[in-house]
């Protein structure tokens, strides 16, 4: 029988839906709404629509979204210094960076210049840290997302096998520190993993995140395992067309798997979802006051 599909495009609907149902009780309480400050720098292409979705789904669930356009002359010390005055601006809890910034500016060196607590993006030592050493923490959006996805599917993760393709900061060891947390064994799987197939076959649940077009194949897969496909990659499919898929060849692990997330449909959409999720949630610690249950 073919895989379940798992439709993370309804999941990160329902999760935006329970964001806004949110929001009123915060303004309640704090007298004004949550605020997510993005930062773009320079023209590319990709970025700018990911902004400009990233601001319509802000004010969508009753956020503040506050943008900064920047051209790519700015210098590094200007980009740090706008982040320092949002990190005291009182009506920002979440900053986000786009990523990647021009040649140049040494990213590593902006993101450390955001304070933890406005970290919605999960990518300062800080945070990181805490997750590594299970403290609560603000976690990047895709593997929260992941997670999020692969709990609604299973339920309790104890016990289970999960093997987590690549070793990113932002995907891959995050992903595997929050598996761990769900008491899950986890191995991580790279580039110079021996016998790859192998490793992956093993695995009740397979998260895939290398940025390799379809490099996962069905006979790679335990039967009925669980594949959560993060991949987003653009291929040429002839006549000058091409179309996206994942990390995994969707067509052959389909009849293999138990669940899995198509591409595009499955945790893409769940990225922006969980983007105003952490904002919520640091808006609330911020401001003293217990999250609802739900986040």
């Amino acid at each position: 029988m073919a895989a379940d599909i798992i439709d993370g495009k309804a999941y990160a609907e329902g999760l935006r839906a329970r964001v806004a149902q949110a929001v009123p009780g915060f303004v309640a309480a704090a007298g004004r709404k949550p605020g997510l400050a993005v930062v773009l720098v320079g023209e590319d292409p990709a970025s700018q629509v990911y902004v400009r979705a990233k601001g319509k789904a802000t004010i969508a669930a009753g956020l503040e979204s506050f943008e900064h356009k920047l051209p790519d002359t700015v210098t590094q010390g200007e980009l740090i210094a706008l982040v320092r005055r949002l990190n005291a601006d009182e009506a920002v809890d979440g900053i986000l960076v786009q990523l990647p910034l021009p040649r140049g500016i040494d990213d590593k060196a902006v993101i450390a210049a955001i304070d933890p607590a406005k970290d919605v993006d999960g990518f300062t030592i800080a945070n990181a840290g805490r997750l590594a050493v299970g403290e609560e923490a603000l976690v990047p959006c895709t593997p929260l997302g992941c997670l999020m996805l692969l709990k609604d599917r299973l339920g309790d993760l104890s016990g289970l096998d999960a093997v987590v393709l690549g070793r990113s900061n932002i995907v891959g060891k995050p992903m595997a520190q929050l598996l761990l947390r769900e008491n899950c064994t986890v191995t991580i799987a790279h580039s110079r993993t021996r016998d790859l197939p192998d490793v992956v076959r093993r695995a009740d649940i397979v998260v895939a995140a290398v940025g390799r077009p379809q490099m996962v194949r069905g006979d790679w897969l335990k039967p009925g395992a669980t594949v959560i496909d993060v991949g987003i990659n653009r291929i040429e499919i002839g006549e000058g067309k091409t179309r996206l898929v994942g990390d995994v060849e969707f067509e052959s692990a389909v009849d293999v798997a138990g669940a899995i997330t198509p591409v595009p449909g499955g945790v893409g959409p769940m990225t922006i979802a969980v983007l105003l999720r952490n904002t919520l949630a640091a808006a609330f610690a911020r401001a003293g006051l217990p999250a609802p249950e739900g986040l």
